[in-house]
């Protein structure tokens, strides 16, 4: 059993890919640095992550596929789901060997399964884009948390970035631990190696809101609970629409 060891990014994927056809060799199982080798391996090779290799196999596949599977390849990436990094190696590898498209062949098993992929993770940066609640801070930024079940928070940048562009807003992942802040210039990655109680709860304190936010989120709820029919309600209907898993960061389920 060959194995292949690498960083576990998008770059160093591709440039598994580049090493696999310069040694002729492809590998039966892709691991991260570190991990515990498989029972039988009997070889490995650790990749090393390269910009130009990578940007080589991402040329190729240019020439290959279409820039909407190009695009299907990250989004499926930011699914985290094990074993996907294996299926974009096949995937790719069939893309660059095939003499025509792939990208459209569904009686292919990677084909199909990273289409049923693409479909789950985009179907989730829809309900971020949805479910989002910004809390107003006393610095005029808007704070929004969420915790998405893939890592969907870079394709909602551009929705986001055209929709409140003349505010500041930071986009929180509490499950990631990572975030955007947009500056109404620019927007860039955060981390925060301290972690105020905000970021640990998701919900701002009032000295920390504007002195409108608290007096909006009041408004909010009444509005909300003005416009339910109770002889209407249906839990499970309502569930369905707004999943229980976003309740937390709603204001108007506070």
């Amino acid at each position: 059993m060959l194995v292949f060891t690498y960083d576990k990014t998008f770059e160093g994927l591709l440039t598994a890919v580049f090493d696999a056809y310069d040694r002729r060799t492809f590998p039966d199982q892709l691991i991260e640095e570190g991990e515990i080798l498989p029972l039988f391996c009997d070889e490995t090779h650790a990749v090393i992550t390269d910009e130009e290799k990578s940007a080589r196999v991402w040329r190729g596949l240019e020439k290959k596929i279409s820039a909407s599977a190009l695009s299907s390849l990250t989004v499926c990436w930011l699914s985290e789901l094990p074993e996907t990094d294996t299926l974009l190696f096949n995937y790719i590898r069939k893309a660059i060997d095939a003499p025509t498209s792939i990208e459209l062949n569904f009686g292919d098993a990677d084909v199909l399964q990273l289409s049923k992929i693409w479909k789950q993770v985009n179907n989730e940066k829809l309900r971020v884009i949805q479910f989002l609640r910004f809390q107003k801070t006393t610095d005029e930024t808007y704070f929004a948390p969420i915790e998405p079940i893939y890592n969907v928070l870079p394709l909602t940048l551009r929705h986001l970035q055209d929709r409140y562009a003349g505010q500041k807003w930071l986009l929180y992942d509490m499950k990631r631990e990572y975030g955007y802040y947009y500056d109404m210039e620019e927007t860039r990655e955060v981390r925060f190696e301290k972690k105020e109680k905000h970021l640990l709860s998701g919900i701002l304190s009032e000295e920390l809101m504007d002195k409108d936010e608290v007096l909006f989120q009041q408004l909010w709820k009444s509005y909300f609970k003005s416009i339910t029919i109770k002889e209407r309600i249906n839990p499970i209907l309502h569930k369905q629409h707004l999943p229980v898993r976003f309740w937390k960061y709603l204001t108007e389920k506070q």
